[in-house]
């Protein structure tokens, strides 16, 4: 069940690139593991997923070693003194929400002898209960990241309002496309390529807009217990 939904998230995508005149590869799945078991996960993995998305610190350390490989991401709120646990676990922390988090990321990562590679979370919404930048103060948020050592800035990331209509959050994805590309014109030599944006009910119109890293939960595991 779990490899037949993949199939048919993987279909869905291509044909969104295809609608955008984009290159498949282009875009990859992250599969949304939140509450589920790795036994759930591993049969994800076997099936060709490579890439998961934790949003909780002490699942994605309590599951890590019962996993079969895979590149593991941190797409959750974080806290800073929950970054210590992390590094060197993930492959990429897209929920970077302040100067202060990125820079305890880099502390971490040169304590640990690597560079961690991130995204800044955008609140494009304007909702107050989303975290994130907001986006007029993304220009300079990202220049005094950009000073800090260990720590590779690749892109954005956006958590878009939910909504039953994907087309009504269509110009919050078109606006974070256009601030990654403001911030990669601002600073030409920086590997500014990733969007990180597109979940389950929206991940089509995000991938028509840019998206390079969508978060696929309930479409691949079904609705949470």
């Amino acid at each position: 069940m779990v490899a037949e939904r993949i199939r048919h998230i993987e279909k869905r995508m291509a044909d969104a690139c295809v609608r955008a005149g984009r290159d498949p590869q282009d875009v990859a799945l992250v599969a949304v593991t939140k509450t589920q078991s790795p036994e759930t996960i591993n049969e994800a993995l076997r099936a060709g997923l490579t890439d998961i998305g934790e949003n909780r610190v002490q699942e994605l350390l309590g599951k890590k070693d019962d996993l079969q490989p895979h590149r593991m991401h941190m797409i959750g709120h974080l806290q800073r003194n929950k970054v210590k646990n992390l590094i060197g676990d993930v492959v990429m922390i897209h929920s970077v929400d302040s100067v202060a988090l990125a820079a305890e990321i880099g502390r971490r990562s040169e304590a640990a002898n690597c560079t961690t590679d991130i995204l800044l979370e955008v609140n494009t919404s304007g909702e107050e209960s989303k975290f994130g930048f907001a986006p007029d103060a993304l220009q300079n948020a990202a220049q005094e990241i950009f000073r800090i050592p260990n720590v590779r800035l690749r892109g954005l990331m956006t958590v878009a309002a939910f909504v039953d209509d994907a087309e009504t959050v269509r110009p919050a994805f078109r606006q974070l496309r256009q601030l990654r590309d403001e911030l990669a014109a601002a600073y030409p030599d920086a590997p500014l390529t990733e969007l990180s944006m597109g979940m389950t009910n929206d991940f089509e119109v995000a991938i028509e807009e840019g998206a390079t890293l969508v978060r696929i939960g309930s479409a691949i595991f079904g609705p949470r217990s």
